[in-house]
């Protein structure tokens, strides 16, 4: 997986959602996988050059352009990925970190950013669903507020069967968080970070808690 588009830290920038990822799906090896994202990548810069965007490197390695809104991320990344020789969805497809808890309040989700006004979770989930139908989407973290458990059972049901769904905020690599969405049937995937629980311990913890329930 590899980030290259990221939500930018200018007021005139339209998107909410935090990171616009590749995976390259259709490579059987690391060998090939490593192209296909490095090219995507390199193709995308071309792509927002062309279209007058700006194409400095933000903080967590993606490009940072002042796009007109969420669905554009999607549709350049798309363009990135045919630019580069691939099949969309076969060869490489995206996922997003949405990050959903920074623009999460008082029980709703504001897409203020992209003019999409406020949502409910079950709002945020049928967007995500007709993206899924539309784009060649596989995975989402964090795509409702790690606060939002109901709504991420909810999320997960209606989505987790197809594409995966991943709980990074909300479990924190912490095993008491994840023993609780294990029970909640919140995610269908974990996403472990040994600077996020502080101790190689606890990650091993973690790892082993999502594998004995079935994980890999």
């Amino acid at each position: 997986m590899m980030n290259i588009l990221n939500r930018g830290k200018h007021a005139d920038n339209s998107v909410d959602f935090q990171e616009f990822m590749v995976m390259p799906i259709g490579a059987p090896t690391f060998a090939q996988a490593l192209p296909y994202g490095a090219e995507t990548f390199h193709a995308l810069k071309s792509i927002l050059s062309k279209k007058g965007y700006a194409t400095a490197v933000g903080d967590e390695g993606g490009f940072a352009p002042n796009l007109k809104s969420n669905e554009e991320a999607c549709e350049v990344v798309v363009e990135a990925i045919q630019a580069a020789g691939c099949e969309p969805g076969r060869d490489v497809a995206i996922a997003l970190d949405p990050a959903a808890g920074s623009f999460f309040d008082k029980g709703v989700y504001s897409l203020s950013k992209s003019g999409g006004g406020t949502k409910t979770s079950a709002g945020m989930t049928a967007l995500y669903g007709e993206w899924i139908a539309r784009l060649p989407i596989v995975s989402i973290e964090d795509g409702l507020a790690e606060g939002d458990c109901q709504g991420s059972a909810e999320h997960t049901r209606a989505l987790g069967d197809r594409v995966q769904i991943v709980g990074d905020d909300l479990y924190v690599t912490n095993t008491k968080c994840i023993s609780r969405g294990l029970a909640e049937r919140s995610t269908n995937a974990v996403r472990i970070k040994l600077n996020q629980i502080g101790t190689v311990t606890e990650t091993m913890d973690a790892i082993s808690l999502c594998q004995k329930a079935g994980g890999s």
